[in-house]
């Protein structure tokens, strides 16, 4: 029987498990074989993304001496050197220099392609960032700019995308159309909900079924300057007759994290339970909801463990600092409010190890949360208000930092309720 007194060991060993399932170099061995390369003469890798290093070193492995060629951009903490595959540092969450720099080599290279050469796209979440060619007439300064206003707009990550598609050569089968006429096999590693091709890293090897009007009513609704309307271009669709050569394999999920984590619960003694329901929409939102959830199981059972998954945004509107994650915890907390005696934990973390501009993944509060804040004179409102849960969590010891992961399949969010 779980005790509750074990709680943060408890979280501990189930975020452990969730991110040892969404290890990168194991979905790229088991989706990629040295029998996909067999008949081609010459071999390049190219990609991005914050599993870069661990998905571009294993497919190295696998193609051998028929590499000629390899450029991947990744985040400067994940950061490896390798004799024949050359590895770039993009920002992210904004791009910068590195990101221009990497899609600069990334055409460079593959216009070398020969209809007998394989592409491998290796790409994950924050590929986005980390690559990027823009249309003509887009500077790295408006990248920056519409990047750090739809960041603080709360928009969901399938407007995002949709923009920065319309904006870019490299994105939306952009990068598909560099490698022709060569064979391309795209190795994917979700971090979007429901994994939508298209949606992944702004998908640079999938035709993209939306359209330049449908990016014009985005940068209108999120009050955009009129400038980036006039940049818009249309891409690539999937009828193209450049995808007719192209491969997506989805090597690695969500899913397979909360899978993995309710394996964990389950050993330590929990009742584990895969909600059904996505975490999507404001993250304060999101935590009311949960909660409600939460609050209906406790008066059924105890011992038991709540699985999310998904990812929400916030809309800033405070000056303080923090993530998602965090903002989902601190809302939960507030919402847990009188469960003094419930024994409860609920936390939030990104698998990528990272949550909003903070070096936390997430945290995590109790039943106990909020009289801790009272004892410490912390004000949990106002921290909310001020999109300030960074700076409340920390004072209270109850952030979750696991470093830089080299993965990202969304978020997971966890709810354990004890009986004793």
């Amino acid at each position: 029987m779980p005790l509750y007194q074990d709680h943060r060991s408890h979280l501990n060993t189930i975020i452990k498990a969730a991110l040892e399932a969404a290890d990168p170099a194991k979905a790229v061995r088991k989706y990629f074989s040295r029998e996909d390369v067999r008949e081609a003469k010459r071999v390049f890798i190219v990609g991005a993304g914050k599993a870069g290093v661990a998905m571009g070193e294993t497919a190295l492995e696998i193609v051998g001496e028929k590499l000629v060629g390899g450029v991947i951009s990744v985040p400067q903490q994940t950061l490896r050197v390798f004799e024949t595959l050359r590895v770039l540092t993009g920002g992210h969450p904004k791009p910068n220099e590195g990101s221009i720099e990497a899609g600069k080599a990334i055409a460079e290279l593959l216009s070398e392609t020969r209809e007998d050469d394989v592409v491998i796209a290796v790409i994950s979440g924050g590929g986005s960032a980390l690559m990027e060619l823009p249309v003509e007439g887009m500077r790295l300064d408006d990248l920056r700019e519409l990047t750090e206003l739809m960041l603080k707009s709360g928009a969901p990550i399938q407007e995002f995308n949709c923009l920065r598609k319309h904006l870019s050569r490299i994105k939306g089968g952009g990068l598909a159309k560099m490698a022709s006429p060569a064979k391309v096999i795209a190795l994917i590693l979700s971090d979007v909900v429901g994994d939508p091709l298209e949606v992944i890293a702004s998908g640079p090897t999938v035709g993209d079924s939306t359209t330049v009007e449908e990016a014009k009513e985005i940068l209108r609704k999120r009050n955009a300057p009129k400038k980036f309307e006039a940049l818009l271009h249309e891409t690539l669709k999937p009828n193209d007759k450049v995808f007719a050569r192209v491969e997506n394999r989805l090597v690695g999920t969500n899913l397979l994290a909360r899978e993995a984590a309710a394996r964990a619960a389950r050993e330590l003694g929990f009742e584990a339970v895969l909600s059904e329901r996505v975490i999507e929409g404001e993250a304060k939102e999101c935590a009311k909801t949960v909660v409600e959830e939460i609050g209906d199981w406790r008066l059924k059972i105890k011992d038991c463990a709540l699985i999310y998954g998904g990812e929400s945004t916030v809309t800033v509107r405070g000056n303080g600092v923090g993530g998602r994650n965090q903002e989902f915890v601190l809302s939960a907390a507030i919402e847990m409010t009188g469960w003094e005696g419930g024994k409860v934990l609920v936390a939030s973390f990104g698998t990528d190890g990272v949550d909003g501009m903070t070096a936390s993944a997430g945290a995590f509060a109790t039943s106990e949360t909020m009289a801790i804040a009272v004892q410490k004179k912390l004000d949990p409102y106002t921290s909310l208000e001020n999109n300030d849960s960074h700076t409340f969590f920390k004072a209270i010891d109850q952030l979750i930092d696991t470093g830089a992961t080299g993965t990202n399949v969304n978020d997971v969010v966890i709810a354990l309720i004890y009986d004793i």
